[in-house]
C-alpha cells in the first residue's frame, strides 16, 4: 500500500467534513450524491475517507451542501488556506450552530468587506503600522472607554 505522508489523514477529514455539512444541511447521502452526479457507494466511500474524489466532484458537492468549493480544497488538501483573515473563516465554517446557508452568507459578506477594503486601500497611501489604531475607541453602551475606569 503506498502512503503519502501527511495526505491520508486530510482524506479522512475531508470525508469527516462532508458528512458534517451535508448532516448539518439535513441531506441524506442518497440526495447529496443525486446532486454532485455520482453514486451512493462513491459518497459513502468518499464520507468514510476511502476515496479521494476529484476538484470536479468537490465543485458539485460544495453546491449540493451550498458552501465554497475552497473550504472543500482547504479540506482536502489541493489549496492552502494561507490569506490573514482564514482564521475568521474557519471559525465560521467550524461552527455547528449555524446551518451551511448561514456560514456561507457570512463567508460572502466577510469576502465581500476584504474586496471593499482592498479596492479603497488601492485608492489610498499605505498605512504605517505607527497609524494602525490611533483612531479613538466608539462608545459602547454610551460609555467612552475613560469613563469605565
Amino acid at each position: 500500500m503506498q502512503t503519502w505522508g501527511m495526505e491520508l489523514p486530510k482524506v479522512g477529514s475531508l470525508g469527516e467534513y462532508i458528512r458534517q455539512q451535508r448532516q448539518q444541511a439535513k441531506i441524506s447521502l442518497r440526495q447529496l450524491a443525486a446532486q454532485a452526479g455520482v453514486s451512493n457507494p462513491y459518497l459513502s466511500q468518499v464520507e468514510r475517507g476511502l476515496r479521494k474524489p476529484s476538484a470536479e466532484i468537490l465543485n458539485q458537492i460544495a453546491k449540493g451542501l451550498h458552501i465554497s468549493a475552497q473550504a472543500l480544497y482547504v479540506q482536502a488538501g489541493l489549496i492552502e488556506d494561507r490569506e490573514p483573515h482564514s482564521d475568521v473563516l474557519a471559525a465560521i465554517r467550524a461552527d455547528v450552530t449555524l446551518t451551511g446557508r448561514q456560514r456561507q452568507v457570512l463567508i460572502d459578506i466577510y469576502e465581500s468587506f476584504h474586496k471593499e477594503n482592498r479596492a479603497a486601500d488601492s485608492d489610498r497611501p499605505p498605512q504605517s503600522a505607527d497609524d494602525l489604531g490611533d483612531d479613538p475607541v466608539p462608545p459602547r453602551n454610551g460609555i467612552t472607554p475613560e469613563k469605565e475606569g
